[in-house]
Parts: C-alpha cells; structure tokens; sequence
C-alpha cells in the first residue's frame, strides 16, 4: 500500500520556508485493488452508524451499489441521496443541490461518504463542514486533484465562489473502479495535472515580482506530481493499470501540496482563472458544461502560448534586478504545442476548438479571467501594463 503519509511528510519536515505546515487530517489514503472492501471496517472503527451516501445516478452504478451491498452486508444503517441532472444534464455544486444533500440527512447521520469525482466532493465537502461531520471520499474517476483538498468550489446565483472547509477523514480509491471510468475523465485528470506547468510558472513569477508567499517544498511536491503523470501519458490513453494508479497518485500527491502550502497557488495560476471564466459563461448562458480538466488542459496551452508570445512584456514589466529569474521561468515552461501534444497522447480534446469554445470566449477570457482570484500573475500582468 502506497505510503501517502510518509511522503508528506518527508516534504513537511524538511522544509525550511518559514511557514507552518499541518499535518494531515486524512487518517487513511487506500489505493489498489478491491480497497472499497477496507470501508465498513473503517466505518466500524471511527464507531459511525449511519452514513449519508452521496451520488449521482452515474456514480451510483461505479461504486454506489456496491457500496450499498457491502454496508447491508455488515448490517450498517445508511441514508441515500443521489442527485439530480439540471436540465442541461449536469449535476452542479449549487444551491438545489447542497439543499438536496442537507435534507437526506437525518439526526442519526455521522458522516458523508462522497461517490463520485469532482462535482459529488465539493457539494459533500461542503455540506459536511457545515453540518460539523466528518466525510469520506470514494473517487469514482482520476478526473480532479481536488479529492484530498479543503477547497470546495461552490456555485451561488450563477458565480463560482471556493470556500475553505476540510479534507476527508478517508480515501478508497479502488483500481478496479477508477480503470473503468469513461476516457475523458480519465484524460480530464492528466490535463489538471498538466495545467501544473503553467500554475507554478505563475506561482514563481508572483513570488519573484510581488512577495507573494511561496513554499519550495510544495513546489518540489507539485512537481514530482506532475512528472509521475507525464510519465503515464501513453498509458493513460489505453487505462492501463499501472498509468490510472500513477494518475490518482499524482493527484493524490497535488492535493496534498496544497494542504501543505494552505492555499491552491501550487496547482491553479492563470490557467485556472481562464477556465474558471469559462465555466461562469456557461452557467450566465445556461449552457451545458465541460469537465473542469477539459477546460483546464486546453487552457493550460493557451496560457503557455500567451506567455511566450507575450515573453518581452512580461519581462520588461519587472525591477532590472529580477528580470534574470523571470527568463530562467520561460526557460523551463513548455511551449503551448508540447502541451498540446503530449494532452492528445494521453486521449484528451487539446484545443479551444475541440471543446467547442468560440473565438470571442477564449480572447475575453485572456482578458478579463486575472480578475477571477486576487494573484500576481502573468496574466494580471499583461492586462495591467502596456505592450512595449
């Protein structure tokens, strides 16, 4: 069984950043073959009762009723909710759906057992923190790094809005659940680790030009985390084993440089703030919406195109001292192609065309998507100061 909490704590130990870094409060992190069976025994040991399953109708058939047999079978009582499809055929973080999820608890409920990927953990994320329960992941994809994080980006009157709540007591990510889930999702979760290429480009620029806080042990964390996905590419596109279990570890490993760090800069820089803006697009416009790593990964080339097609402004913008540690950043970031590239390798849509996203989004995105999170980006940068 992989040693997630040794891992982070080798970083955690030896860092010397000045900061103070917890430690985890995910007691357990199972991942392999069959580890959904090592539930109930956790149930059993944490003394809980009466779980609260969380789930959509797709969730529920990769690990929901499985779950369902394996409490029946040790006759742990449990409460079910499985949340509905808007009518755009997504299951959002919204209002409908937190409200859902707080109603199908009871008195008795003492813990949240989350089933599913990104969407299903942030509306248990946050319905536990605010219910003061415990919740448990059980990732149905390797689709998101967000399974292990505090962060649960909640959808209020059309407007995205992250809240820091907590991480999972627990995570049962069984192989034989994860290997069978659809390819794009699979392709979704390489492209969020790809948009680490350009999240610690801009975590360093902001380091270097505006004093923002930074961490080298999260980032040496991050990216460990993404040259073990690199290393999966080819595999990935065929849900080899090996490359699926190298994935979820991967962004097992970029979760958890967030909680080392506190706060998302390791993993979410420019390219996120693009796909951020797209998402809230489509949810002003009612439009159907994409998977967060498909916006992620094809927004992660655009950014990386942007910056080094933009290089002399972002550099002339900083003090003459600093100017050599910025181009040292453009020296180690991919171009936008190489993304591109080894994305497609790995089975994922790659482009702003292949998503279906027109030309006027992407160029307001680069635009206005800096004003998404207060951070020191490129981006901000180059919507701040004038091209020379």
């Amino acid at each position: 069984m992989h040693a997630f909490h040794e891992w982070y704590d080798s970083y955690r130990n030896n860092c010397s950043c000045g900061r103070k870094h917890e430690r985890l409060t995910t007691e357990e992190f199972l991942l392999g073959d069959g580890v959904l069976k090592k539930l109930c025994p956790f149930l059993k040991k944490k003394n809980f009762t009466r779980p609260l399953i969380v789930c959509d109708k797709n969730t529920k058939k990769a690990a929901g009723n499985s779950i369902i047999l394996l409490l029946d079978q040790q006759e742990i009582s449990y409460d079910l909710t499985v949340l509905s499809e808007n009518d755009q055929g997504d299951v959002l973080a919204e209002e409908t759906a937190l409200v859902h999820t707080m109603v199908a608890s009871n008195s008795d409920t003492d813990v949240l057992i989350a089933v599913g990927s990104g969407t299903i953990h942030d509306i248990s994320r946050f319905v536990s923190y605010k219910m003061k329960l415990p919740f448990i992941s059980v990732p149905t994809a390797p689709s998101v790094d967000g399974f292990n994080s505090k962060g649960a980006p909640i959808v209020l009157n059309k407007k995205k809005v992250t809240y820091q709540t907590q991480a999972p007591i627990a995570l049962f990510g069984d192989i034989n659940i994860l290997k069978n889930s659809p390819q794009k999702m699979i392709a979704a979760g390489f492209a969020d680790m790809l948009g680490k290429h350009t999240s610690m480009a801009d975590w360093e620029y902001g380091k270097i030009t505006a004093g923002e806080p930074y961490c080298g042990a999260a980032a040496l964390m991050t990216r460990e985390a993404l040259q073990l996905a690199m290393d999966s590419a080819e595999s990935l596109a065929e849900a080899e084993e090996k490359g699926i279990y190298n994935l979820m570890t991967a962004l097992i490993y970029s979760g958890m440089a967030m909680a080392l760090f506190g706060h998302s800069h390791p993993a979410s820089g420019g390219e996120h703030h693009l796909s951020h803006y797209w998402e809230m697009i489509f949810l002003k416009e009612d439009q159907k919406q994409l998977l967060h790593g498909e916006k992620v990964g094809a927004a992660c080339g655009i950014i990386a195109d942007h910056y080094h097609q933009n290089k002399q402004q972002i550099i002339s913008a900083a003090e003459d001292s600093k100017q050599g540690e910025i181009k040292e950043i453009f020296n180690q970031l991919p171009s936008g192609e190489s993304i591109r590239n080894v994305l497609a390798c790995a089975g994922g849509k790659s482009t702003a065309e292949e998503l279906h996203l027109a030309d006027h989004v992407v160029e307001n995105g680069l635009k206005n998507a800096h004003l998404i999170r207060d951070r020191h980006t490129m981006l901000r940068t180059l919507n701040s100061t004038p091209n020379s």
